[in-house]
């Protein structure tokens, strides 16, 4: 394997989650035109890409199961998403979805699969489609599914959100723990490139005496 990636889920990584009213769910653009980049992340893209890593998105992507959308709707969402990090002169080096989902409303996306995180399996099709090395690699995601699929396919990992108790909570309940948490892609990038990298080590469990109970928590 010659080849090294940094691995980002879509939603919530490259552009924001939605709310939809109607749904009552905070979830991924519906329409292209809820498609919307969040701040830093072509620049986050570029940096890492001139850095010799290749950007790899992969996304479990159930809108099309759940009947949220089309699948004509899905791709003009996809290109919008491309032509935005292009006017940002930002581009991606692959792009793979699971449209599966276990509760599917459409038949032939009903499927129990190995390629819906926190499975690795697009971590691993990406790495035999492009000659990457997944030890050499990260997976920057917001959900602890990220972490886990990353950590599956033997890649570093870092979660973006917010350090605070609820979330290492959630760690401890689930046993899964990222490399580093970091705010939002940009830092994530940073970290990578950075001199924090270099420890390569799990982050530990929260030692603030002042952690309340596990919460209910769920990372979109």
């Amino acid at each position: 394997m010659t080849n090294k990636a940094v691995f980002l889920d879509r939603d919530g990584v490259i552009n924001e989650l939605v709310y939809h009213q109607e749904q009552e769910v905070i979830d991924s653009p519906f329409t292209p035109g809820q498609v919307k980049l969040l701040p830093g992340a072509p620049e986050a893209i570029k940096m890492l890409r001139k850095a010799g890593y290749l950007a790899v998105l992969v996304s479990n992507q159930p809108g099309i199961a759940k009947g949220h959308m089309t699948a004509e709707a899905f791709e003009k969402i996809r290109e919008k998403l491309k032509t935005a990090l292009s006017k940002a002169e930002a581009s991606l080096d692959g792009e793979y979805y699971c449209f599966h989902h276990p509760e599917a409303v459409i038949k032939q996306y009903k499927a129990k699969c190995d390629c819906r995180k926190p499975a690795s399996g697009l971590l691993l099709q990406a790495a035999r489609d492009m000659d990457i090395d997944l030890n050499q690699s990260w997976m920057i995601g917001d959900n602890l599914s990220d972490v886990q699929a990353g950590k599956n396919a033997g890649c570093w990992t870092i979660l973006l959100a917010k350090p605070k108790c609820e979330v290492c909570n959630l760690m401890d309940e689930r046993n899964v723990r990222p490399h580093a948490i970091e705010a939002n892609i940009a830092a994530a990038a940073k970290h990578i490139l950075g001199d924090r990298a270099s420890a390569h080590t799990e982050i530990s469990a929260c030692g603030n005496r002042e952690c309340s109970p596990a919460q209910s928590i769920e990372f979109i």
